[in-house]
């Protein structure tokens, strides 16, 4: 029998070669036509993640529709708009918690399709709303679903690709995240705010239409004792043709070696806690960043930084601006790497907000200097001000800044950070610790959403973009320090380095 590739010992043992030896036999795999059933039930996982990227932004043109309804059921004040665009994030905290439990639970497929229940449930009480309490109730379902993809896609991604194009893959969450804000966007400028949220879904029901026809991934049923079915999984994924007996056997000696929970006790060994502490100060900061409240109150807050253009027309180019970016991203993960994006990432965010920041301090005012509570009037699409004329060519700095901003984001901090949690949590705490990660990051966007427009109505819009603009400064020094290059590995060497410490991965 071949020798386990994380089973050896000796000072000659590779523990991390490049490419996994094949095989007696064996033929080399295929490339993309090899990986198209891969690629299939990767398409059916992260329709969730459109759902999810959907909903984020939902408020973006809905709250401005809604503080002009003449419905008095429905005709959102300033407080009453915060809440609808900042309780999102608390149903998607829910959500990660309970993927604590229901990744390990149903599995990651069945998972991610349990989502598709609040989802479909949240998007009815929007569209057929007759009050707040159901717009409230539709945002806070539509962002549970939300959590919950969060936590269990990227790792039911990462379980059934293969290391070749795993970095790929890795970032069509946050690809079709993206896209399903953009289309958000563009069908905000042709639908009202009802039949937006009947078009929301669309992509819940083909979601679970082609899951039912995917495999579950074979880690998590080799871990309950399904080997059999795990086999046939892992023979589906890698095409007819594909002998996957090395690759099977290397996933099982791995599960079989962490066949029992985790224990509090092994929590405190360094192998656990470390990755586990990676994630989520990865997630931590990726919300600090401050994309969370510069989405959902993107067009509001164009409305308030003088732009030459209308600001919905504003949100949707930063919206097509931000797909192309995570496609780059997606097509460079696996060629650049992981950290390189990253550091590319931060820097580029830490300039974009030190722009926004000195704009709002220094450029064009649209609103009268004697306003103590304009700008947050602005922000929530008040209309108690009349901003001023603004200079011409100036103005596109909060449009340009913002699409840097964007740009940045969506081509390392946004995409990789769920591609590393997924990688390098370990196999035994993976379901648990990824709700966790959710739970922490989308506790921090409320947080973020809610105290965005204290600081705003305190210090000025420019207050929190230079907060931004330090956090990203800390997020590079984060990323040399912290971040392991997890380019090209198996879930297995990634595993077996926080075990081994093997300086060798890191380079």
């Amino acid at each position: 029998m071949q020798e386990p590739l994380l089973g050896g010992d000796g000072p000659d043992y590779d523990t991390f070669p490049e490419r996994p030896p094949p095989s007696p036999g064996e033929r080399p795999r295929g490339g993309a036509l090899q990986d198209r059933r891969v690629f299939l039930a990767t398409f059916a996982a992260v329709l969730g993640n459109f759902s999810f990227g959907y909903a984020l932004v939902f408020t973006s043109p809905v709250i401005p529709a809604l503080e002009q309804s003449p419905d008095p059921d429905l005709h959102l004040t300033k407080n009453q708009a915060s809440w609808f665009g900042s309780v999102f994030t608390l149903g998607a905290a829910a959500g990660g918690l309970s993927a604590m439990v229901l990744n390990d639970l149903l599995g990651r497929k069945l998972s991610i399709m349990f989502s598709a229940i609040p989802s479909a449930a949240g998007y009815a009480l929007m569209a057929g709303a007759r009050g707040l309490w159901m717009l409230l109730l539709g945002r806070t379902l539509t962002g549970f679903a939300g959590g919950l993809t969060a936590a269990c896609i990227p790792v039911y991604v990462s379980e059934i690709a293969p290391p070749g194009v795993r970095g790929t893959l890795g970032a069509t969450p946050q690809l079709m995240a993206v896209f399903g804000s953009l289309s958000l966007y563009a069908l905000g400028l042709l639908l009202p705010w009802r039949w937006l949220a009947v078009a929301g879904e669309g992509p819940v029901f083909l979601m679970i239409l082609l899951l039912t026809f995917m495999p579950n991934s074979p880690r998590f049923l080799l871990s309950r004792g399904r080997d059999d079915e795990a086999l046939r999984a892992l023979s589906w994924l890698r095409g007819a043709d594909a002998r996957v007996h090395w690759e099977f056997q290397q996933i099982q000696d791995n599960v079989h070696r962490q066949s029992s929970r985790v224990s509090w006790a092994e929590v405190r060994d360094p192998h656990m806690y470390r990755p586990i502490a990676i994630a989520l100060l990865m997630r931590f900061l990726q919300q600090l960043t401050g994309i969370t409240p510069i989405l959902v109150y993107l067009q509001s807050i164009f409305s308030s930084t003088a732009v030459m253009l209308p600001p919905e027309d504003d949100a949707a180019i930063v919206g097509a601006v931000r797909l192309l970016s995570v496609l780059i991203a997606a097509l460079t993960m696996d060629l650049a790497g992981r950290k390189v994006l990253l550091f590319v990432s931060a820097s580029i965010m830490f300039a974009a907000n030190l722009t926004l920041g000195l704009y709002v301090q220094l450029g064009p005012r649209p609103v009268s200097p004697n306003s103590t509570t304009g700008l947050e009037g602005m922000l929530l699409g008040g209309s108690e001000q009349t901003p001023a004329t603004p200079p011409s060519s100036l103005t596109l700095v909060p449009l340009l800044a913002t699409m840097v901003f964007i740009m940045g984001y969506a081509m390392g901090w946004g995409p990789i950070t769920w591609l590393l949690m997924s990688e390098i949590l370990p196999l035994r705490a993976r379901g648990v610790a990824s709700g966790l990660c959710v739970l922490v990051s989308w506790l921090t966007a409320f947080v973020l959403t809610k105290s965005f427009l204290l600081l705003v109505d305190a210090f000025g819009l420019q207050t929190p973009f230079f907060l931004f603009a330090a956090v990203c400064l800390l997020s590079l020094l984060f990323t040399g320090c912290c971040v392991p290059e997890t380019k090209g590995r198996s879930l297995e060497q990634i595993e077996s380095f926080f075990h081994t410490g093997r300086r060798s991965f890191l380079r």
